[in-house]
């Protein structure tokens, strides 16, 4: 039989990662995950989701593949923006945040790091493809 997948493809507007994350919640439960487990692919996704409607430059939607394996969840969320160079992404110090009014941004590619299992970012002028794994421990 053919892994299950839902494919959503949501304008650039705002809040309409809500829609994503509600999608993620819907499969984690159809997957038995934990609770903690479905927070964390949530968390990743609205990070993942922010950055394609905040930076990619995108004119229309963002599309957003879930794949339902055995052992994981893999979740692509693709832009078709202006791309961008991963190793030019200055994750912020601590220090120059905490107590000043410096906006407390730039964490999200190190958060979806740490929430899920593996991540891997394509992206060129035509766009950017970020693949999310988490792995499901039975």
């Amino acid at each position: 039989m053919k892994q299950p997948s839902v494919e959503l493809r949501l304008p650039i507007l705002p809040n309409m990662e809500l829609i994503a994350t509600q999608t993620a919640e819907v499969i984690s439960r159809h997957m038995n995950l934990t609770d903690d487990q479905g927070a964390e692919i949530s968390m990743a996704l609205i990070e993942a989701c922010i950055n394609a409607f905040e930076h990619s430059k995108a004119e229309n939607n963002v599309f957003i593949n879930f794949l339902i394996e055995d052992d994981s969840l893999v979740i692509k969320v693709i832009d078709q923006g202006i791309g961008f160079d991963k190793t030019k992404v200055e994750i912020p110090k601590i220090e120059n945040k905490i107590g000043k009014d410096e906006r407390k941004r730039g964490w999200g590619l190190q958060l979806i790091q740490e929430l899920m299992d593996s991540v891997e970012f394509e992206s060129n002028g035509e766009g950017t493809t970020v693949t999310m794994k988490k792995n499901i421990k039975h």
